[in-house]
């Protein structure tokens, strides 16, 4: 049992540092890239999980800031949370660029068991942060763990087509060193009810991305930035990816297959 702990832990360590090197390196242009503050998709995810003006949010694994931002907008209060210290002073810097009071970061690791009282925050929120980690179940159960009674938890994250993700999950990796593997629809639904949550409401998002640009903003290597090209290409006529790339202006654009889902907690 020890030595089978010893490795967990090691696994751990060795993802988190993964972790927080890629997104050290690429905070600043994640945080520019702006596709990650598509209008549509923050306007779809403030439609689905209705804030009031009494919540209280976490947002896990908050990365630049952007969805506490504009929950903060609306609500008495978010806590941003995350792995990278780098993350989060650019998520400082955006809340001081909209002069917003009512945001408290926070250096955490989310895969460990959350710094938060049970059933302290009204709703629980975290987006793209699913396929980043080794266990996402276990993470859900820690943001309901600390999410009040009748409050809510909404996961925004990709969720490829069943027979795609396999194919999806290669590239994404010779991509972001960091990525472990991103959850089906299905999936993500099923260990949302396998936590408790009830009411759950589900809403699709297709973000469009130009190749080039998140290339720059994820940094692969030369070597996997030219087999990534290549796939996308081939994809470009073989629909291999389930990504619809496309060209747009000699310019191979793809998008990112999107869910967001919301679920009650009794």
């Amino acid at each position: 049992m020890g030595a089978k702990q010893i490795d967990h832990d090691d696994d751990d360590k060795s993802h988190n540092a993964s972790i927080i090197s890629q997104f050290t390196k690429n905070a600043a242009h994640y945080h520019q890239l702006s596709e990650h503050s598509n209008q549509h998709g923050k306007e779809l995810m403030l439609k689905l999980s209705k804030p009031q003006p009494d919540d209280t949010v976490l947002d896990v694994a908050c990365g630049t800031g952007i969805v506490s931002c504009e929950f903060a907008q609306f609500v008495s209060h978010v806590t941003g949370i995350d792995l990278t210290p780098a993350m989060i002073e650019q998520a400082k810097q955006a809340q001081q660029e909209k002069q917003l009071k009512n945001i408290t970061w926070k250096i955490g690791d989310v895969s460990k068991p959350l710094p938060f009282d049970d059933s302290s925050f009204s709703m629980v929120v975290t987006r793209y942060s699913f396929h980043h980690l080794l266990e996402p179940k276990k993470v859900l159960q820690e943001m309901e763990r600390v999410c009040a009674s009748k409050g809510k938890i909404l996961v925004i994250d990709v969720t490829p087509d069943p027979d795609k993700v396999d194919a999806y999950n290669r590239v994404e990796k010779l991509r972001d060193s960091s990525h472990v593997g991103a959850l089906t629809l299905t999936e993500l639904e099923n260990i949302m009810r396998e936590a408790g949550l009830t009411d759950i409401e589900i809403e699709h998002h297709d973000l469009e991305v130009e190749l080039e640009s998140i290339l720059q903003a994820s940094s692969p290597s030369q070597n996997d930035a030219d087999k990534i090209r290549l796939l996308f290409k081939q994809d470009l006529t073989k629909d291999n990816l389930g990504m619809r790339s496309h060209l747009k202006e000699n310019k191979i654009h793809f998008y990112f297959p999107i869910s967001m889902i919301v679920g009650k907690k009794n």
